[in-house]
Parts: C-alpha cells; structure tokens; sequence
C-alpha cells in the first residue's frame, strides 16, 4: 500500500503543494507527549555541541579540506541512517503506536543539484546548516539568528518560487 501525497496548502502561483513525505500516522499523540521531543533535541544539541559539529572552525577545516573529522562524522550519520532504512524495511518495524512505517520513493531531479550546491555555499559562508543553527543559538552564538532568519527566508522564497524552478 503507498500512502497518498497529502495537498498542503495553495501555492501563490495558485497552485497545489504536495507533500512528497506525508505523516500518514492514524493516532494523535497529546501535547504532553511532546515533551519527549524536546528531550531528544535538547540532547542532540548537546552531542552536537560536544562533538564541535556546530564549531564554525570545524566547518571551515572541512570545506577547506583540512581535516577529515566532520566528513567522518557525516559519513558515520549516513551509514547509520542506510542500515537504519534497511532494517525498517526489512523488518517492517513499526512506530511506538504500532503503526507501520512507510518511506515513499524518491524521484531524482536535476533541482537537487542545484538546490545542494546552494546549501553548501550557504554551509560554507555560515558556518551553519539547519541542525546546528539551533544548537549555536543555545551555546549563546547569537549572531546566527541572522543564519536563521535567512534560511526561513529562503524557504519562504523556494516555496514561492517553486513551479518556475528547475525539476
């Protein structure tokens, strides 16, 4: 069974945005059930803090290929997340409300390219990517509220420009 796109909201251009991902979850989870999520992120944010991932330095020795720590830090997070992928199909692992756990396929475009190469100039010039953005902001980095404001911006303009991009 595939899970349907779920229609959004309506583009300014008066088009249908789909969501190529939907949360297709049946049972609704209550507002104290999100404290679960604050905890996770909170402790990511301090992995990541304490694994210099948000370490602007770090960031740079990586862009300017002067040191493997970040690729091998992004590396590991990738091979955990390929083996992760492949026992969820494998085993047909289900969520905590015993739901099942549906990955939609992927199409290929040329738009990813572009919108990478985007991102990692942006990566490069900040220092920051969109995990670590809030993990700066609480070690007290505050200028990187520009960061962050920025990447709102953009997706805002992503989402308005959409239709007229490349696919």
């Amino acid at each position: 069974m595939q899970a349907e796109p779920l229609i959004k909201e309506i583009t300014p251009t008066g088009q249908a945005a789909v969501c190529d991902a939907p949360n297709n979850t049946k049972k609704t989870e209550g507002r104290l059930s999100n404290l679960k999520y604050l905890i996770v992120g909170l402790l990511f944010g301090v992995v990541f803090v304490k694994g210099e991932i948000i370490s602007w330095f770090r960031i740079q020795e990586m862009f300017r290929l002067d040191s493997f720590y970040m690729y091998g830090v992004i590396g590991s997070a990738v091979v955990v997340g390929m083996v992760s992928v492949f026992l969820i199909k494998r085993f047909g692992i289900k969520t905590i409300q015993g739901e099942t756990v549906h990955i939609a396929p992927k199409k290929f475009n040329k738009g990813q390219v572009y919108g990478g190469l985007i991102f990692g100039l942006g990566w490069a010039l900040t220092g920051a990517c969109p995990g670590p953005i809030f993990a700066q902001i609480g070690s007290g980095f505050l200028v990187v509220g520009v960061t962050l404001l920025s990447a709102v911006a953009g997706t805002w303009l992503y989402g308005y420009f959409r239709d007229q991009l490349p696919h």
